[in-house]
């Protein structure tokens, strides 16, 4: 059985917690080194380089609701909230 253990991201110095289902999770995958950056860095380094995706403000069709969508909404196309598309869909 693994146990949460205390790491410290070599990046940014904090500590951050490895805990016992992500050591399962990389013990299932082979993984044999653990893991050296805290998740907000990992994230960081995975996307640099990458362009921020653009989200646009609209109003779902639906329910009335106020949304972001990473598309330019058009008049003649209904744009619904992660919700109404999930029931709708």
């Amino acid at each position: 059985m693994h146990q949460d253990k205390t790491l410290v991201c070599k990046d940014c110095g904090e500590e951050f917690v490895f805990t016992a289902s992500e050591q399962d999770f990389f013990e299932e995958k082979g993984f044999t080194n653990e893991p050296q950056r805290c998740k907000a860095c990992r994230n960081a380094r995975k996307n640099n380089g990458k362009p921020q995706r653009e989200m646009f403000d609209a109003v779902c069709a639906s329910c009335g609701k106020a949304c972001k969508v990473p598309f330019q909404p058009r008049d003649d196309r209904p744009v619904y909230c992660s919700d109404c598309f999930s029931r709708n869909r």
